[in-house]
């Protein structure tokens, strides 16, 4: 499967690239996992937004927000694959290119991540730790996680 991949600031994204971001988000976050929640929350504004595109598909998305916006580190959020891509290998690609652009963007930082619980394992691969309890956002098991 052939990806282009892209990296760029709200402001230049095109209607269309930012309707199918939001439509991806809603899909997964919303549709899929039965989740009611504001997912425009002002801080996509801020944001880098790295996409993975089969085509005029979007497959594979992250959001990368400076320090000081969701955490006082630099975070990446919103991590969502399509349904259709999943088991391929893309989630691990799209990590590793999201932590790629937050030392591109913002110099080898330390990274915040809020994660669903469930994915821990998959963020501990990429050196993530723990180091939160266990909460609920959204009525999903939630850790934050730290890269250092």
């Amino acid at each position: 499967m052939a990806l282009q991949w892209t990296l760029m600031p709200f402001e230049k994204l095109s209607n269309e690239k930012l309707y199918k971001i939001l439509q991806l988000r809603m899909e997964v976050f919303i549709v899929e996992q039965q989740c009611a929640f504001q997912d425009a929350d002002d801080k996509d504004q801020k944001a880098h937004h790295l996409c993975a595109w089969e085509g005029d598909r979007l497959v594979a998305y992250t959001r990368i927000l400076p320090p000081g916006v969701s955490y006082k580190e630099a975070s990446i959020g919103r991590v969502v694959n399509s349904a259709s891509v999943r088991g391929s290998g893309i989630g691990r690609e799209l990590m590793k290119r999201s932590i790629d652009a937050v030392y591109q963007l913002f110099g080898k930082t330390p990274v915040r991540i809020g994660a669903q619980l469930y994915l821990k394992k998959f963020y501990e691969s990429f050196g993530f730790v723990q180091d939160s309890d266990i909460y609920l956002e959204d009525h999903i098991e939630h850790i934050k996680m730290i890269l250092e």
